[in-house]
């Protein structure tokens, strides 16, 4: 996390949080969306403006994190905006050298792979569940027909579940009086 996000996080501890307003697609893009898309139907299906702007970009990756109920949020300062997911919170880049790395740059190191009933496929690695990138299959499979990788299968529906994150991301609900 960035010094400058820590130093606003001391100075402002008590700023709510923000939801519904960021997602992350199935790409690795995010998107920006306000009241209007928001209005006009849940992510991904009203997904808003694709953010473009590189340092903002990197800002968010860099602040990236998921909270103790494996809601995944960016520490915009002394506020959290929590992230509406496609699929799930990372997506991974498979490079010509056979590292892959996430959407964020990180490099990891996988594990294990899952295949959904739909023939997505997802890396289970030591930074958690990730969808491969859809550019990225034709050397998934070579790398899956080397048998490098043995995808077990999965529901997609289960991956939440499974890989501790959540995919819409809620307020808490205000507590009534007794």
């Amino acid at each position: 996390m960035d010094d400058i996000v820590k130093a606003a996080m001391a100075k402002w501890p008590n700023v709510p949080n923000c939801f519904g307003w960021l997602g992350l697609d199935a790409r690795g893009n995010w998107y920006m969306r306000d009241d209007r898309v928001q209005a006009a139907g849940a992510f991904p299906a009203s997904k808003g403006s694709l953010l473009r702007h590189e340092k903002l970009i990197d800002f968010i990756q860099r602040n990236y994190a998921p909270d103790d109920e494996g809601q995944w949020y960016f520490q915009n300062g002394p506020q959290r905006v929590y992230v509406e997911l496609e699929a799930t919170p990372w997506i991974w880049r498979l490079q010509p050298d056979g590292r892959v790395l996430s959407h964020t740059g990180v490099l990891v190191h996988v594990q294990d792979s899952l295949l959904d009933e739909t023939g997505k496929l997802y890396l289970v690695t030591d930074l958690g569940i990730g969808l491969v990138h859809s550019a990225d299959m034709v050397q998934a499979a070579d790398l899956v027909d080397a048998r490098l990788w043995s995808p077990q299968g999965v529901l997609a529906a289960d991956l939440p579940t499974r890989g501790r994150f959540v995919r819409s991301p809620q307020p808490p609900h205000a507590k009534k009086p007794a």
